[in-house]
């Protein structure tokens, strides 16, 4: 029997592109294979099981019988595929220009990702500086600034109009000649961006009562671009207004957010977060800053495949228009550029110094989570891989491992500013 064909007709570091080309006589052997599998089965009117004739056969399941040939060349092909090029396949292989004629071999091209092969040449020897900002009383004040509004009461004001920071109640209703369509309500801050320019201009020109016709404007930065410089008529009232009334910064306060016997104590354990923060930060800091050296010292490429898939993703969590996609895609592409190098960098490390997170790590990590929750260890791994972010924790702590290690074989000089 004739051997299935496979050209390589482009390749970068993540993706390879494979011609294929299936012969006439493997093609009709399966074929055949399809024809007395749907016979043998087939339940026809007028013939006994397995009785049927091949030609009915092949006029009753010609769509199943194509399907089925179909199948398994390509199933045939990609076992040859795999074998004749070496390949170690990351995902299943894309199907394209599929050419099926009768009396014709089969044609189709395979574009197939892999995992690229990547030996840093340099891992260490660098100079890091992990600059950690300072916590500043302003930024603690700010802090508790936000707790008291979390706790903050609204409480109406009368007989004056809204201005910024306040809450309004109103409702809105679209105007078309002199009959106003279905209002719709809506609680909204002034000076929050909660609604367009234009309308909360309007609003902080009403009284609680107060109803007006007018004409607004929709920003030429509106996020429906179908709505931007459009210009409605709309009818407007304004029902309530309202103060926020922070509560006092005392004592009482903080034993109220917490467990402070103080208002010193909860700001002593305010400055704590905002100094674990700013750790963090630092710690993030260095790891970008080893690995953007490690990236230039090594030259590591960023294949175009793993860009646009990485790119892909992006427009999918963004929900990003289909007429869009190519401004977003010049935008984001330094950011995705940067995501694929970073990901080859951490998997070729964890992969030439055995850096992966075994099971008794997992174990280990769900242990110490749980504990930290009062949760039933068990119970929190069902949880963990109910919601499918076991393989997220394991890559959590592979990277862990990695960094550790690629730090330990550089400098790393501390600095605040």
């Amino acid at each position: 029997m004739t051997d299935i064909v496979v050209e390589k007709t482009a390749e970068d570091a993540a993706s390879k592109s494979l011609r294929v080309t299936v012969p006439l006589d493997r093609v009709r052997d399966a074929e055949d294979r399809a024809v007395k599998y749907y016979t043998t089965r087939a339940r026809l009117p007028g013939f006994r099981p397995g009785k049927a004739p091949v030609g009915v056969v092949r006029k009753r399941f010609g769509d199943a019988i194509r399907q089925t040939v179909l199948e398994e060349v390509i199933r045939e092909s990609w076992e040859t595929a795999r074998q004749s090029e070496s390949l170690k396949p990351i995902a299943d292989p894309s199907i394209r220009n599929l050419k099926f004629e009768a009396g014709a071999p089969i044609e189709f091209e395979l574009l197939v990702e892999v995992r690229p092969e990547l030996k840093l040449e340099r891992e260490g020897g660098f100079r890091l500086t992990r600059t950690v900002a300072p916590v500043t009383d302003a930024m603690i004040d700010e802090q508790l600034h936000r707790l008291r509004e979390d706790r903050a009461a609204w409480l109406p004001v009368e007989g004056t109009r809204p201005a910024p920071g306040q809450m309004v109640r109103v409702e809105v209703a679209p105007l078309d000649g002199p009959q106003a369509g279905q209002p719709q309500p809506y609680t909204l801050v002034i000076g929050e961006k909660q609604a367009i320019p234009e309308l909360e201009e309007r609003i902080m020109t009403l009284l609680p009562g107060e109803t007006v016709d007018t004409e607004v404007r929709f920003p030429e930065d509106h996020p429906d671009t179908s709505r931007r410089g459009q210009t409605r008529h709309v009818r407007l009232t304004l029902f309530e207004v309202k103060q926020q009334e922070l509560p006092p910064l005392d004592d009482g306060f903080a034993r109220e957010v917490g467990e402070f016997e103080s208002l010193a104590a909860l700001r002593a354990a305010v400055r704590q977060d905002l100094e674990r923060d700013a750790g963090r930060e630092a710690d993030a800091g260095v790891r970008q800053a080893v690995l953007g050296q490690i990236v230039e010292a090594n030259r590591v490429p960023a294949p175009e495949s793993l860009v646009h898939r990485v790119l892909h993703g992006f427009a999918h969590l963004y929900k990003v228009p289909e007429d869009q996609l190519p401004a977003f895609e010049a935008q984001f592409r330094p950011m995705a550029v940067q995501q694929v190098q970073r990901d080859l960098v951490l998997d070729a490390v964890a992969e030439a110094h055995g850096l992966r997170a075994t099971e008794a790590d997992l174990d280990e990590r769900i242990t110490t989570l749980a504990a930290a929750r009062n949760l039933p260890t068990g119970e929190l791994y069902a949880s963990l891989q109910k919601s499918n972010r076991l393989a997220e924790l394991e890559r959590a702590i592979t990277e862990e491992k990695v960094f550790g290690f690629l730090l330990s074989q550089s400098t790393v000089e501390e600095a605040s500013t």
